[in-house]
C-alpha cells in the first residue's frame, strides 16, 4: 500500500511542478505531461516498469475524452460546416494516410503495418493546437477556424481507426507483447459473442449498437431526471461514471472498442439538457487520466535509444512534418485558403497528435506493429509535438508580418461617399454605432482594413469601404475636413492612438469620439487629444450589475440612484487618476495599487449612504414594478 502511494504520489507532484510551467512557456498541457513523465521516467529514474500497467488504466481517460467529444457534436452544427468537415478533413486524413502508407510500402513493410503508420501519422495534435488558437486569438480566423474542422474530423475518424485497428493484427505478433492481459481477454467466458458464427456476432454487434442509442435517447433522461431530483451532485457523478463505464463493458463484451460506444453515447446525449451537467461531471476525471495517460508515455520514452539514432529519428520528423504540411498546401490552394490563413492552417496541423500514442499503444496490445516500430514513431509523435511552438512563433514572427504589410499595401477601395461622421473599424462595436447613427439618418462613411469584414458588412447592405484609416490619403478622401466627428474603433490599440493623434493634430476642427481597451489606453487617448473616450466593456458591465442588484430584490429607484452615484465617483476619480498619469505615469504605474484600493472605498463608503429623505434599499412604502403595472390596469 505504501509503495503505492509513494508512486501516485510521484506522478502528481511531476504533473503539478511540470504542466504549469510549460503552459508558462506556451508548451501546453499535453507537453507539460510528457516533460513530467520524461523527467521521473529515463532522466530521474523514479517510476519503472509499472508504467505500462497504469498506461493501460489511464487509457480510459481516452474513453472519457471521445465521450465528451460526442457530447459537443450537436448534429445541426455538423451539417452546417459539413463542406470543410468532410471535403477538408476527409481530404487531409485520406492523402496523408495514402502518402504515408505508399512510402512505408515502398520501404518495405506490409501493407497492414503502413495502413496503421498512416491512420496514426494523418492524426494532429487537438489539445495544443486549439489551446494555442484561443491563447494566440486565432480561433475565430480563417485558418483557425479551418484548422478546427480538420481537428474535430480526425477525433470522429479516431472511432473507425480503433474499430479497424484489430482487424490489421498479424499473427507472427501474437504473444511476442508482453503486455498484460485485457478484462476481455482475462474474462473471456463473458464474451457475448465467442463462439458465435460471424452473422451472429454481427447481429449482436448491431443490437449492441442499437441498445446504447436508443437506451441513450429513451432511457437515460428519466434516470438524470430521477438521479438530479435528490440534489447529490456525487450521485450523478456516479451515474455518469456508471453509464460510461456500463457502456465501455458492453461494447467489449461484443468485441468492440469500447470508446466507439462512449463516442455514439455522447453523440446521443449532445442535445439533453443535462449535457452540460455531465460535461463538468466527466471533465476532472478525463482531465486527470489523460493527464496519467500522457505522462506514462512520457516515461516509457527511450533516451538512450533517441541519442543513439538522433540524427535517423530527427530526420524522420522533420519529413513527417514537411509531408503533412505539404498536404495541407496542397489542400488550402483547392479550398482557397489564402494570405496569412494558409500558412496558419498548414503550420498549425503539421505535427502529430496525441491521439498517436493512443493507436500506438493500442496497436501494440492487439498486435498490429511490432514493439520496435511502435517505440520509434513515440518518438517521432512526441518530438513533432515539441516542435509544434515553434511553428506558431515561426508564423507569429515571420508570416504574419509579411501579409498584414501586404494588406497595408493593397490597394484601398475608392471611396465615392462622404458623410458627416466618419467610423474607423467596424467590428461589433463599431456596427453598433454605425446602426444608431445610420437609422437616425446620420451619413456616415465607413472604413476597415478587415477584407473580410467588409464583406460581410456588403452582403448585408452596409455600404463600407476597404482601407486602413490611419492612412492620410485615405482619410482625405474620406472627407475628413468636412466631416464634424470621428469615431474610431479599431482593434489596435497603438493604432487607434496613433489616429487620433494625428486626426486632432492636422484637423483640430473634428470632434474625436474613442473606444479605449481599458484605463491606461483611455489616459493615452486623452492624452492624444480624444474628446470623448469610453472603455469598451464599462455601460455594459453596469448594466449587467444594475439588473443584478434589481434580481436580488432592490427596488429599482434605488438602482437607478446608486448607478447614478457611481458613475460620478468614477468620472471624478477618472479625473483625479489621469491628472495623477499625465504628471508623472511611472509613479503612476507603482502607486496603481494603492490609488485603486482608495477609489474602492471612494465608492463604498458613497454607496453606504442613505438617501436624503433616508429611505433603504428595499423600502417598502416605495411601489414596485409590479404595483406600477397594476395602477395602470387599473
Amino acid at each position: 500500500m505504501t509503495g503505492i502511494f509513494l508512486q501516485a504520489f510521484v506522478y502528481l507532484f511531476a504533473a503539478v511542478i511540470a504542466v504549469p510551467i510549460a503552459k508558462r512557456f506556451g508548451l501546453g498541457s499535453v507537453l507539460g505531461y510528457l516533460i513530467a513523465g520524461l523527467v521521473i521516467g529515463p532522466v530521474v529514474g523514479l517510476v519503472g516498469d509499472e508504467a505500462q500497467g497504469i498506461q493501460h488504466f489511464a487509457e480510459f481517460g481516452v474513453v472519457m475524452m471521445l465521450f465528451l467529444v460526442g457530447l459537443e457534436l450537436d448534429p445541426k452544427m455538423l451539417w452546417s460546416m459539413r463542406n470543410r468537415l468532410f471535403g477538408l478533413g476527409g481530404l487531409q486524413l485520406t492523402l496523408t494516410t495514402a502518402l504515408v502508407m505508399s512510402i512505408t510500402l515502398l520501404i518495405g513493410f506490409s501493407w497492414s503495418i503502413s495502413l496503421a503508420i498512416g491512420l496514426i501519422i494523418s492524426l494532429s495534435s487537438t489539445a495544443i493546437v486549439l489551446q494555442t488558437l484561443h491563447e494566440n486569438r486565432l480561433a475565430k480566423t480563417e485558418g483557425g477556424r479551418n484548422a478546427f474542422s480538420v481537428l474535430l474530423f480526425q477525433d470522429i475518424a479516431v472511432i473507425p481507426m480503433l474499430a479497424l485497428l484489430p482487424f490489421l493484427a498479424l499473427p507472427e505478433l501474437m504473444g511476442t507483447v508482453n503486455e498484460p492481459a485485457s478484462v476481455s481477454e482475462s474474462i473471456e467466458e463473458l464474451s457475448f459473442v465467442a463462439g458465435l458464427p460471424s452473422w451472429g456476432m454481427g447481429i449482436v454487434t448491431l443490437l449492441a449498437i442499437a441498445a446504447v442509442g436508443v437506451g441513450g435517447h429513451f432511457l437515460s433522461r428519466p434516470l438524470f431526471r430521477f438521479v438530479a431530483s435528490s440534489g447529490l451532485r456525487e450521485v450523478f457523478t456516479a451515474t455518469a461514471l456508471m453509464l460510461i463505464i456500463g457502456i465501455s463493458a458492453l461494447m467489449s463484451l461484443v468485441g468492440l472498442s469500447p470508446a466507439l460506444g462512449t463516442f455514439l453515447a455522447g453523440v446521443v446525449l449532445a442535445n439533453s439538457e443535462f449535457r452540460h451537467e455531465l460535461e463538468s461531471n466527466i471533465e476532472p476525471f478525463k482531465g486527470l487520466l489523460l493527464g496519467l495517460f500522457f505522462i506514462t508515455v512520457g516515461a516509457g520514452i527511450n533516451l538512450a535509444y533517441l541519442f543513439d539514432n538522433f540524427f535517423f529519428i530527427m530526420g524522420l520528423t522533420f519529413s513527417l512534418m514537411f509531408l503533412k504540411a505539404s498536404v495541407l498546401s496542397v489542400l488550402s490552394v483547392i479550398f482557397k485558403i489564402k494570405g496569412a490563413a494558409r500558412w496558419l492552417f498548414t503550420l498549425s496541423l503539421a505535427q502529430a497528435g496525441e491521439f498517436g500514442f493512443v493507436l500506438l499503444s493500442f496497436s501494440k496490445t492487439t498486435h498490429v506493429l511490432p514493439i520496435e516500430i511502435a517505440d520509434l514513431l513515440s518518438l517521432v509523435v512526441a518530438l513533432s509535438m515539441f516542435l509544434t511552438p515553434g511553428l506558431f512563433i515561426l508564423f507569429d514572427k515571420v508570416f504574419l508580418p509579411y501579409f498584414e504589410k501586404e494588406l497595408n499595401e493593397q490597394e484601398a477601395d475608392e471611396i465615392d461617399d462622404e458623410g458627416e461622421v466618419i467610423i474607423a473599424g467596424v467590428g461589433r462595436f463599431g456596427q453598433i454605432v454605425n446602426r444608431l447613427l445610420t437609422a437616425n439618418g446620420i451619413k456616415t462613411v465607413v472604413l476597415d482594413y478587415e477584407a473580410t469584414q467588409i464583406e460581410n458588412l456588403r452582403k448585408i447592405n452596409v455600404k463600407s469601404f476597404f482601407g486602413d484609416a490611419t492612412r492620410p490619403d485615405l482619410l482625405h478622401t474620406a472627407g475628413i475636413e468636412r466631416s464634424d466627428l470621428l469615431v474610431v474603433s479599431m482593434d489596435n490599440e497603438e493604432n487607434t492612438t496613433d489616429l487620433v493623434t494625428y486626426v486632432k493634430n492636422k484637423y483640430p476642427h473634428v470632434k474625436v469620439l474613442a473606444r479605449a481597451f481599458d484605463r491606461g489606453h483611455a489616459f493615452a487617448l486623452r492624452l492624444a487629444g480624444a474628446d470623448f473616450v469610453v472603455k469598451e466593456t464599462f455601460h455594459s458591465a453596469l448594466e449587467i450589475g444594475a439588473e443584478a442588484m434589481r434580481i436580488v430584490g432592490a427596488h429599482p429607484f434605488f438602482v437607478e440612484q446608486q448607478l447614478v452615484r457611481f458613475k460620478l465617483i468614477e468620472k471624478e476619480s477618472t479625473e483625479y487618476l489621469y491628472n495623477l498619469w499625465r504628471e508623472d505615469s511611472e509613479s503612476y504605474d507603482l502607486q496603481y495599487r494603492h490609488l485603486f484600493i482608495q477609489l474602492e472605498k471612494r465608492i463604498h463608503d458613497a454607496m453606504d449612504q442613505d438617501r436624503r429623505d433616508k429611505l433603504k434599499m428595499k423600502e417598502p412604502k416605495w411601489p414596485s414594478n409590479q404595483q406600477h403595472e397594476n395602477a395602470s390596469k387599473e
